[in-house]
């Protein structure tokens, strides 16, 4: 697949591309869209402080850990289309009262449930591989993942202009929050009516059972086990700093840890209920699968995208006091990090494609964070402005493209249970940027950046050992097995007999 091919629009996957890409970058423009205009909702409020913000900001990204699980089980149930519909449609509620808030309480639990818009993500990745064929999915899904995400960057441009030029007023920045929330409705309904799950004849294949992630051995239940617990623990540790924050009682931060292990154990039950039967009776050679890659993969996302989370929460300040800034000067240097994206995310899913070794391209990458996180960590007031600008950008290109390389390779795992395995991935993400924000408020901002260079490498360092090459990497077709093959045969079988009935009705 060219760069040419993506804006050929007669075809119908690359139509499907569009949308899909552009519904992730509604998501995330309703997702980002309270930065931007912080400052100005504490001048209108009064009440409002910068521990408030902080503490929204938490609750932003808190359930959006675990909403990519639930989404991701969902998606492979209901298929991606419905699941995304539905995503927009019903986040659009939390983000219209966020923006006519005037309690705290309002505030809090808008955010917090507008945060699952964050699992948006997840749907896109199972739509392009029903749609995009090996050889071509690593390219797709950087389209989709770094057009997309670039809603974050247009929420920080835009928004503040909504508020106060096109709106203006007293309220303006609520009609611009608002927006957000009438741009997800609208949206919403219109991906629906513009898309569907597969191409002409194809139908969707979904596992038999969705509550949990379906294994291949007893090993690996134990692996996915121990990788399903920090997930709980990222929830604990956000509750800790909103505890700290001052807004929540010790009581209250007991009962949520309570509600934490309570769900932590519901999944492990969920996990033993679908895998402890079907490795009983067990599984066919040829329909095994190794989770390790699954392991790998979201280490690598760990280590990504939390790092691109938590850099782009603390860049604009360290610009500012490093090199002498104005806000605005260290602003425009930090959001480079963001259009980064546009480029290396996607070209991280082309070189995947076309270097003929997909687990090499995530090598290569994961090793050019940690040296690009390194050399981010000598930089002080010393060094020239410039070389600081340039090697922060080239670590950019390494953290991005990695994450486009990382979705490249997610599809071929196992593609009936994609939808989880991305979900999982996606989740980590989340609980890199948690875990690592968290570790900023007890270092210097040199120091966190060897952090990252340290998660970086030792993400390097699990691949190295224990991810493979996936099968089926640069053919027409998805590795299915002799059943899979079968059960598809079946269900086009089935789609086909559908369509001529509802034809001849």
């Amino acid at each position: 697949m060219t760069v040419t091919e993506i804006f050929k629009f007669k075809s119908e996957r690359v139509k499907v591309l569009h949308f899909t890409w552009f519904a992730f970058f509604v998501s995330f423009f309703a997702w980002y869209s309270m930065a931007p205009l912080a400052t100005t909702m504490m001048d209108d409020m009064g009440w409002l402080t910068p521990q408030h913000i902080a503490a929204l900001g938490i609750c932003n990204v808190v359930l959006t850990i675990p909403a990519r699980i639930i989404i991701g089980s969902l998606l492979d149930r209901y298929g991606p289309r419905i699941v995304y519909s539905g995503l927009l449609i019903i986040m659009s509620i939390p983000a219209i009262t966020f923006a006519f808030g005037d309690t705290w309480a309002q505030l809090m639990i808008s955010r917090l449930i507008l945060g699952s818009i964050g699992a948006s993500f997840v749907i896109g990745i199972r739509m392009v591989a029903e749609w995009f064929p090996p050889k071509h999915v690593g390219f797709a899904e950087g389209i989709y993942g770094g057009w997309g995400n670039f809603g974050s960057a247009a929420a920080a441009m835009i928004l503040p202009w909504f508020a106060l030029t096109m709106f203006g007023g007293d309220n303006g920045y609520r009609y611009a929050l608002a927006l957000t929330g009438v741009i997800c409705f609208i949206y919403g309904i219109i991906y629906y009516i513009c898309v569907r799950d597969t191409p002409e004849g194809k139908a969707l294949v979904k596992p038999k059972k969705a509550s949990a992630l379906e294994v291949s051995s007893w090993g690996d239940l134990v692996q996915l086990i121990v990788w399903t617990i920090p997930l709980g623990g990222a929830l604990a540790v956000s509750a800790w700093r909103l505890e700290g924050l001052g807004f929540m009682s010790r009581e209250v931060l007991y009962i949520i840890y309570a509600v934490i292990v309570l769900v932590v154990i519901y999944q492990l039950y969920n996990i033993l209920k679908v895998n402890v039967p079907r490795l009983k009776k067990g599984v066919p050679e040829e329909d095994k699968y190794k989770f390790k890659n699954v392991g790998a993969l979201n280490s690598t996302y760990f280590a990504n995208f939390g790092a691109e989370l938590a850099i782009i929460s603390m860049l604009p300040m360290f610009f500012q006091l490093t090199f002498s800034l104005s806000a605005a000067q260290a602003g425009l240097i930090a959001s480079t990090f963001a259009f980064v994206n546009l480029i290396a995310r996607p070209l991280g899913g082309v070189l995947s494609d076309r270097m003929g070794s997909r687990r090499n391209v995530m090598l290569v990458y994961m090793f050019g964070i940690s040296i690009g996180l390194l050399m981010m960590g000598f930089m002080d007031s010393s060094w020239p402005l410039v070389l600081a600008i340039a090697i922060t950008v080239l670590t950019s290109m390494f953290i991005q493209g990695a994450e486009g390389a990382t979705f490249a390779v997610i599809p071929m795992i196992k593609k009936r249970v994609t939808g989880q395995i991305a979900g999982m991935s996606g989740a980590y993400g989340n609980v890199g940027a948690t875990i690592y924000l968290t570790l900023y408020t007890f270092v210097t901002p040199q120091q966190f950046f060897f952090i990252l260079a340290t998660g970086a490498f030792v993400s390097f360092l699990i691949c190295f050992f224990t991810l493979e090459e996936p099968k089926n990497s640069f053919e027409d077709e998805y590795y299915l097995t002799e059943a899979e093959l079968k059960e598809q045969a079946n269900a086009d079988a089935a789609l086909a007999k559908s369509n001529l009935e509802k034809k001849a009705l």
